[in-house]
């Protein structure tokens, strides 16, 4: 009896054992089947500094330059000077010796008549616009010693300020452009003059050549034309300017164009320097061009001109026509609610982020402001500090369970 007892009991735990099995095997193959959490890469939105620029490659470029012409026809005698060489205002560039024929005939004569009036004009006119810089000059510096003194009080911000020197330091600028083109105009008409002095019998004897002066003190950017031989009126043969007046002209397009404005910060990067360059957006040119890209697609484009607002010593070593990219700051905010672009999508007729909240991921529109190509500005819809998931894949959808990689 006690024998029959023993194997009743062992069969019902050989049963029980089995039932376990089943169970737990019925339960491994429900958790098998069981949802299991999308996993995600997830970012904060957070309040930081946000800047939207216009990135473009661009060209330094020697704000005042002149190109020395011959004024007359004649024998040019072979070029002493190359690219680089100092020039003082008055040096003596080229000698223009004359032909075996006279250098002149009648139809000349009237001509040299007529560059002569036009260097005049052109004197006059550069004239008047020294006087108009000054004037804007001094308008500019009472401009800002008025600002100055309202800063002080403490009755206006220090960015009045701050663009009323901006002022101040582009009007002198524009000054020096305009003395720099009366200088020009003068020795243009000084050329012209002793051109015509040959057939009105003025000329003097050491008229058996014509010495071409320097009209400035700068630097010899390029040699037009090196070798002796016969020239005509007007071929070009030195480019002169001063390397110390760089300006940075950069072919932005036209759609980004419309949203910059002369007196925007501007950085200035990889110009083979240490650091970055300051610099300040001095005007955009008016008239647009056609350039055809990389990709073969005809672009629209514009220039716009920069100045250096750094110190010369930092960017001393750059010259005339050198690479530079620059980052022209048309709008910058601190404390901006952002959360990066990959975390945004077109959602209905709006923009969306998924937002982890308790493991789930909720849908939720957003609107949007500023953006750049890192982050945008987020204006409703987030609060600081709220989770969101960045580059959603198609497995992520609104109540779907999420875990971060």
């Amino acid at each position: 009896m006690a024998s029959k007892n023993k194997r009743g009991a062992m069969r019902w735990i050989k049963r029980s054992l089995w039932a376990l099995a089943g169970l737990g095997l019925v339960a491994m193959i429900v958790v098998a089947f069981l949802p299991k959490p999308v996993p995600v890469d997830t970012v904060e939105a957070r309040r930081t500094t946000l800047r939207v620029t216009v990135d473009e490659d661009g060209r330094t470029r020697v704000s005042d330059r002149y190109t020395v012409g011959a004024p007359l026809a004649g024998n040019l005698a072979r070029l002493e000077l190359h690219p680089g060489d100092a020039v003082e205002e008055g040096q003596v560039l080229a000698r223009i010796v004359p032909l075996a024929r006279p250098l002149m005939d009648a139809q000349t004569r009237v001509e040299a008549e007529a560059r002569v009036a036009a260097s005049q004009a052109q004197l006059r006119q550069a004239r008047a616009s020294v006087q108009r810089a000054r004037a804007a000059l001094d308008y500019a510096r009472s401009e800002a010693d008025r600002q100055r003194q309202l800063v002080e009080r403490g009755t206006l911000a220090q960015q009045a300020m701050d663009r009323a020197s901006l002022e101040r330091r582009s009007r002198q600028e524009e000054l020096t452009s305009a003395e720099f083109g009366v200088r020009v105009a003068a020795h243009q008409l000084e050329m012209a003059r002793s051109a015509l002095g040959r057939f009105d019998g003025t000329g003097t004897d050491d008229a058996e050549q014509l010495e071409l002066a320097s009209p400035i003190q700068g630097v010899v950017l390029r040699v037009l034309r090196e070798s002796a031989g016969v020239v005509q009126p007007g071929t070009p043969l030195l480019e002169l300017g001063d390397p110390t007046h760089l300006e940075i002209a950069v072919d932005v397009l036209t759609s980004d164009s419309v949203r910059i404005e002369p007196g925007q910060r501007v950085v200035i990067e990889r110009w083979g320097g240490e650091g970055a360059l300051d610099g300040h957006v001095r005007a955009v040119e008016p008239s647009a061009f056609t350039r055809t890209s990389a990709l073969g697609v005809e672009e629209q484009r514009v220039n716009v001109v920069i100045d250096l607002d750094s110190d010369r010593e930092a960017w001393a070593r750059l010259g005339d026509g050198y690479r530079v990219e620059t980052r022209i700051v048309i709008w910058e905010e601190e404390g901006v609610l952002t959360v990066p672009s990959n975390a945004v999508f077109r959602s209905d007729d709006g923009w969306a982020a998924y937002v982890v909240e308790g493991g789930v991921a909720r849908l939720t529109p957003l609107t949007l402001g500023r953006r750049n190509g890192l982050a945008v500005q987020v204006l409703e819809g987030l609060s600081e500090g709220a989770t969101v998931i960045a580059h959603p894949s198609d497995r992520v959808v609104d109540g779907v369970e999420v875990e971060a990689r």
